[in-house]
């Protein structure tokens, strides 16, 4: 087919080499990736028919509670909902924009992480279930507070950036960023890309009993990893002895990330589901080490889906922003094309502080259009929502309990999908990943 313009280079690919010649390096941005890539919308449920009975909703229960890090830890960490508000740092978010989501995870019983540069107080404050990240800069590091969470995160990647570390923007380090990350107040901060006391994964292992030993063995260690190798990542992070592997697909959001690496680094969210069930499964530890999902999970039907697939638990963090009020026009008070030259609903620039609804900023002024007692029943509304559409999916399929859903449950609407999932394609049993060695009617799958 011949297009009417070149596909080659296409406007926004001319208006990527013209921002790149005027700044003389990669341009940056916030949000998520731009790639179109496979997600869940290519998977649908099987919901009953002959073969199974629905349960009624208006009397007939379906469990969510769900019980992370139990393999080692004396306290696992319990949620009511298997969803959780991911790590995003106090910085990177408004002071307002933590102490909302603290308020709204502790309504329905989940929990929040603190992300980079050391905890938010008001986070603190307001969160029941905090997971304590542990991150290769050490900014605003403080055992005490460490001691104080209800889990921790190792960090090793993430789905926005893997393999470089954090970035944030002097125009968001203000005095109060700068004192407790113990920077130069304006000055761009990039976090260093790897740990400083260890370097692979037997000396994380020495690390990880240092920690288990500095909590006592209470509460769980996770280790979070961006969707890259996933099949020898998560077997190298089960067998050194993390209770939880945290995986980070491609399309995890961020404040601030290189553009190239947001759109040509790390692989799908659904594609890495799968692969990390898999390698749990070959060395004996599903069900023991848990699994938990980000990046891209959106609404109640990805996070039951990422659930069929195999996980134990999602964390969302762009959509719990959404819930915030992230790229919404507030009549008489926002005004996206002055303040960020787009409308609402187009806003991508997170990292330059400028928010107009108060969430990405450290601006005093901007950060007042944020109330944290609305906002957080905005975010205990949509973990709500969330958490009632996948209890409406699995009693749909006949299941009274979340975690009971799998991949049977499932069929995919596209090749892609069914490769990446090994979920057969939709009205067929035709199973693409074996390649020919299933037989259907005494006839190879060709």
């Amino acid at each position: 087919m011949v297009h009417s313009s070149s596909q080659l280079w296409a406007k926004h690919i001319m208006d990527d080499i013209h921002v790149k010649a005027q700044l003389g390096r990669y341009p940056l941005r916030g949000f998520s990736t731009f790639q179109r890539v496979p997600h869940f919308d290519e998977l649908v449920f099987l919901s009953t028919g002959l073969t199974r009975v629905p349960l009624e909703g208006y009397k007939e229960k379906c469990n969510t509670r769900t019980v992370i890090g139990s393999r080692f830890a004396k306290e696992p960490l319990i949620l009511e909902t298997p969803i959780y508000i991911s790590g995003m740092s106090f910085g990177a978010l408004s002071r307002s924009a933590k102490a909302a989501l603290g308020k709204g995870a502790s309504k329905v019983g989940t929990a929040t992480c603190t992300g980079d540069g050391g905890q938010c107080e008001d986070e603190r404050k307001f969160s029941d279930k905090l997971i304590y990240q542990i991150l290769p800069s050490r900014y605003g590091f403080n055992p005490r507070h460490m001691l104080g969470a209800q889990a921790l995160e190792v960090l090793v990647g993430q789905g926005a950036k893997p393999g470089s570390g954090g970035l944030l923007m002097g125009k968001k380090i203000s005095a109060v960023i700068a004192e407790q990350r113990d920077l130069p107040e304006g000055i761009d901060q990039r976090s260093p890309t790897r740990h400083p006391d260890w370097f692979g994964p037997d000396d994380l292992s020495i690390k990880i009993e240092q920690l288990r030993e500095a909590t006592d063995g209470r509460i769980p260690i996770h280790i979070k990893l961006a969707a890259c190798r996933v099949r020898d990542d998560v077997k190298i992070a089960a067998k050194i002895g993390a209770d939880a592997i945290v995986i980070d697909g491609m399309q995890g959001g961020t404040g601030a990330s290189p553009d190239v690496m947001l759109d040509h680094t790390a692989i799908p969210t659904m594609a890495s589901v799968t692969a990390a069930r898999e390698a749990l499964e070959e060395i004996g530890l599903y069900g023991k080490v848990s699994l938990i999902i980000s990046g891209g999970i959106r609404n109640g039907a990805d996070a039951a889906k990422a659930l069929a697939l195999g996980a134990d638990a999602v964390a969302i963090g762009q959509a719990a922003l959404i819930a915030l009020n992230c790229n919404k026009h507030i009549p008489g008070v926002t005004d996206y094309p002055k303040e960020v030259g787009v409308e609402a609903g187009y806003c991508r620039y997170c990292d330059t502080g400028k928010c107009p609804v108060g969430i990405t900023t450290q601006d005093p002024k901007l950060e007042a259009r944020l109330d944290p007692d609305e906002a957080g029943d905005r975010v205990a509304n949509f973990l709500n929502a969330m958490t009632m559409e996948m209890a409406l999916i699995a009693r749909s399929v006949g299941k009274s309990d979340v975690h009971s859903l799998e991949p049977e449950d499932l069929a995919a609407l596209t090749m892609e999908a069914s490769l990446m999932t090994k979920v057969p394609l939709a009205g067929t049993d035709y199973r693409p990943w074996e390649n020919g060695k299933k037989s259907h009617g005494g006839k190879k799958c060709i």
